[in-house]
């Protein structure tokens, strides 16, 4: 397929720049494949479609505030650094973007508010990108609560445009949120609240977790029309073995195996036995799931509305089809669903 395939306007004011109050209050488009239906629904509805022995596959990874402000020595420059990876805890290496730019360069030290917190400019890695190494006197545990206590919540501020708000904080950290090392939440992930999974639970379906570490090349534009040719930033995850036994379990029981988030579904689509089983694995993917795709292990999918263009559009279009998911996102823009991080949902069947 191609990128100008998946182009089409959204409205600026669908893009949500607030969360719903309540988590599960966002608005739940249903799409069924084999009907072509689509329903309009709440999210706590959820519940309707899903019985006993279905399986919930969430992402337990948590953001951590990946945006900092520091200033250039000697000029006094403010400058923003993002926090993409760690490359060395011991030597507190980092992979960072850097804005702007071309003010950086391999040398260059950067101060960061009041704080003990000093970091040494050490390889340009591409035009935004840095390695930096951080100079702080202090264990790890101190060094990861200096970075909490000076970042911000990595909300992409080119696409949400406001003011990062203390708030944020909380709402931008899903439910399942656990192990640390995302820039970017699991979207799909955020409509869900403790009640609800009360009631899952009551309901006797299973909720179990992966852990993918969101990097910012999720959302990276993609600058080439055949799509073969673009490559997906390696993140790094986590299947541990109980989801895989409960994963199993309900795919020989012929039962729901649904991808919270396409973070999720491509995590699980990343470690698959030759007999299409999911298999217990940790290591790093850069799998990129474009229309026509044969998915061997989730069978439902959850997830927010993406922008045109944007590789998760691609993803949800891959498992839903093509034809189905774009008149999907015609009507969710005729019926004012909101798009992106802090907008409704959608539920493909």
């Amino acid at each position: 397929m191609k990128l100008s395939d998946f182009k089409f306007d959204v409205p600026k004011k669908l893009i949500s720049l607030y969360p719903t109050e309540n988590r599960d209050d966002s608005r739940l488009m249903v799409v069924h494949r084999k009907t072509g239906q689509i329903e309009h629904r709440i999210f706590k509805d959820i519940l309707e479609y899903f019985e006993e022995g279905d399986v919930f596959v969430t992402n337990d990874t948590k953001v951590f505030p990946a945006r900092l402000y520091g200033n250039k020595e000697k000029t006094g420059a403010k400058i923003e650094v993002f926090l993409l990876r760690e490359l060395n805890p011991e030597l507190r290496l980092w992979d960072v973007l850097v804005d702007p730019a071309r003010k950086i360069r391999v040398g260059n030290k950067l101060y960061f508010g009041d704080s003990d917190l000093v970091a040494e400019v050490i390889d340009n890695t591409t035009s935004r990108g840095r390695t930096i190494r951080f100079l702080f006197d202090g264990n790890h545990d101190e060094f990861e609560k200096t970075i909490d206590t000076l970042g911000e919540t990595p909300l992409l501020k080119d696409i949400i445009e406001r003011k990062i708000e203390p708030e944020d904080r909380e709402r931008y950290q899903t439910v399942f949120a656990k192990n640390v090392g995302a820039v970017a939440a699991p979207t799909a992930g955020l409509h869900f609240t403790p009640q609800l999974l009360k009631r899952l639970e009551l309901k006797g379906v299973e909720v179990t977790p992966i852990t993918l570490h969101v990097g910012l090349g999720t959302f990276r534009q993609v600058d080439v029309e055949d799509l073969t040719k673009h490559k997906m930033d390696s993140e790094n995850y986590n299947i541990p073995a109980n989801t895989v036994k409960l994963v199993n379990e309900a795919l020989d029981a012929k039962k729901r195996v649904v991808a919270v988030g396409t973070t999720s579904l491509k995590t699980i689509e990343s470690s698959v036995t030759a007999g299409g089983r999911l298999k217990e694995s940790t290591g790093w993917t850069d799998k990129f799931i474009i229309p026509p795709y044969e998915f061997k292990i989730a069978n439902s999918l959850i997830t927010n509305f993406h922008l045109p263009e944007s590789t998760l559009l691609m993803t949800a279009s891959a498992f839903g089809g093509y034809d189905l998911v774009m008149k999907a996102y015609k009507e969710a823009i005729k019926e004012k669903y909101r798009f992106f991080s802090y907008g409704d949902a959608m539920l493909i069947l």
